[in-house]
């Protein structure tokens, strides 16, 4: 069973724009409560990372093979790139945010709109609107408030520590590209499921040098349960996201990531009772006025069947 589930009927000659920006919305809220729930788990970052992803390396093929499915060598080759690089900008961001401040780290990360509609300019050719440009600008503009903005944001930055965080957000920007392009020749269920497991593998030397031993510490029962529900929620969201890539645009997607900042800042108000100013709020009707407007102004993309990639 090749074919992707995503894919039936007449629905293949119609245009899943708007399921497809419904699908990216879904993904950025699940990645904001995610940011919620790792403030929970007494796990240092990049063992939470690990785990998480052996978590899913045993729990989704256990669901692909149940359905029936199969997964073939040309698969792995096709997924391997991405799932490689997506653990180690796991381990990279991690590593960075215990050397710089939080608010440097993700100010740097609210670049990745602009890393992204340069690629899809040149390399996909997108169209991208004057409006679009600017109302990325505006958003980043309001993200940048919230950030700068926060009770306690000035926290120790380092020269290390900047550099590590333009690394990860360079090496996040080219995970959204590459996937963009495997979803064009594999399914999200098989990508998914091949993520986690080589993305397990991938991670397993930054878990182990950070904990300085060859075996990371197994979790505590208590912070397995929190472990799962990271795999749960922001995982879900990665599975949401690689469904949508291959019906909007890359530079849409992107900009929906600054909306990240945005409703975990919000989340942290409203559950963790973090104090939020007025020119933090200011900066978040802002951003998330600008990401509708975007939104919005997503062309229609027709609809793309995954391309069978010669072995």
């Amino acid at each position: 069973m090749n074919g992707d589930l995503e894919f039936s009927g007449n629905s293949r000659s119609e245009s899943r724009s708007g399921l497809g920006r419904l699908s990216a919305v879904g993904a950025i809220v699940l990645w904001s409560i995610g940011v919620l729930i790792i403030a929970y788990i007494d796990l240092p970052g990049i063992q939470a990372a690990f785990w998480r992803l052996v978590l899913g390396a045993g729990l989704y093929p256990t669901f692909f093979y149940a359905s029936g499915r199969r997964l073939n060598w040309r698969q792995v080759r096709l997924a391997a790139p991405s799932a490689v690089l997506f653990a180690v900008q796991l381990g990279v961001a991690f590593t960075a945010v215990k050397a710089t401040s939080v608010a440097n780290m993700t100010t740097i990360g609210a670049l990745v709109p602009a890393v992204l509609i340069i690629v899809s300019s040149v390399r996909y050719r997108e169209p991208i609107g004057i409006k679009t440009v600017l109302m990325g600008g505006v958003a980043v503009i309001g993200v940048v408030v919230i950030i700068r903005s926060a009770p306690g944001a000035h926290g120790v930055t380092s020269l290390r520590g900047d550099l590590l965080a333009i690394v990860g957000m360079l090496m996040f920007a080219a995970y959204f590209v590459l996937v963009k392009e495997v979803r064009q020749h594999l399914d999200t269920f098989s990508l998914q499921t091949l993520t986690m497991v080589i993305g397990a593998v991938a991670l397993y030397p930054f878990a182990a040098i950070e904990a300085g031993r060859l075996i990371a510490p197994v979790p505590s029962l208590g912070n397995w349960v929190w472990v799962a529900a990271v795999l749960a929620v922001p995982g879900t969201g990665h599975f949401l996201m690689n469904w949508a890539h291959l019906h909007i645009s890359l530079t849409v997607s992107g900009m929906l990531t600054l909306g990240i900042p945005v409703l975990s800042a919000i989340g942290a108000w409203l559950v963790l009772g973090q104090e939020m100013t007025p020119i933090q709020m200011g900066g978040m009707v802002v951003a998330l006025a600008a990401l509708v407007v975007v939104i919005l102004d997503q062309p229609e993309i027709p609809i793309q069947q995954p391309k069978s990639s010669p072995i």
